[in-house]
């Protein structure tokens, strides 16, 4: 079989930087930790902050994840050093994919988690430092009723490669029930495959 990676991904994944060796002692200002083993996928991050600067001076991560996953949040460890938290926050799995010169459309998901757990552990350093004013929380709103299906879990299903209503029902059982949620499924939809994949 072909490698169906690019040059940088099969960088990352065989040489990954920045990863939390066995043993290593890393003093972190915040940790975040996201995923969950039952489903395959877990990423923990932590990050140092120079508190003068309000920058992100170093990092490291460690995943239970495929190649994706793993190239992913190698190329994200590089690119958020010297950033401002603030900015180091809005990285967005897009960027990450722009930096990998690409990633296979059903692999787009595993790049979430390395900017999922980066945020979390940004939301950890300000808790823990009295900025609880700065701590953003991603909460989801509830779009089908009928099956408790919110916006989160319709990005989710994009970035697992729906591309169409019925593909977004056959993922998450949104609709399948009255209905009425149909119009914003589409619209949402819409939004998040723009979001994640317009180039």
């Amino acid at each position: 079989m072909d490698w169906v990676y690019t040059d940088i991904v099969k960088d990352h994944f065989m040489n990954p930087r920045n990863v939390l060796k066995q043993g290593e002692e890393f003093v972190a200002d915040g940790e975040g930790m996201v995923g969950n083993m039952k489903c395959g996928d877990q990423m923990m991050f932590k990050i140092k902050v120079d508190k003068i600067k309000n920058t992100l001076v170093d990092c490291r991560w460690k995943t239970y994840g495929c190649a994706s996953a793993i190239a992913s949040t190698s190329v994200l460890s590089e690119m958020v050093k010297g950033m401002t938290l603030d900015k180091a926050y809005l990285v967005s799995p897009k960027d990450v994919n722009k930096n990998l010169g690409g990633l296979p459309d059903h692999k787009i998901h595993c790049s979430v988690l390395g900017d999922k757990a980066l945020r979390a552990a940004i939301n950890d350093y300000y808790r823990k430092n009295g900025m609880e004013h700065k701590v953003q929380k991603e909460e989801a709103k509830v779009i089908c009723q009928c099956m408790n299906v919110t916006d989160h879990e319709i990005e989710d299903a994009v970035l697992d490669g729906a591309r169409t209503y019925v593909e977004l029902q056959e993922k998450t059982k949104l609709g399948t029930v009255c209905g009425q949620c149909k119009d914003e499924a589409i619209t949402l939809l819409e939004q998040y495959i723009a979001k994640h994949f317009s180039k």
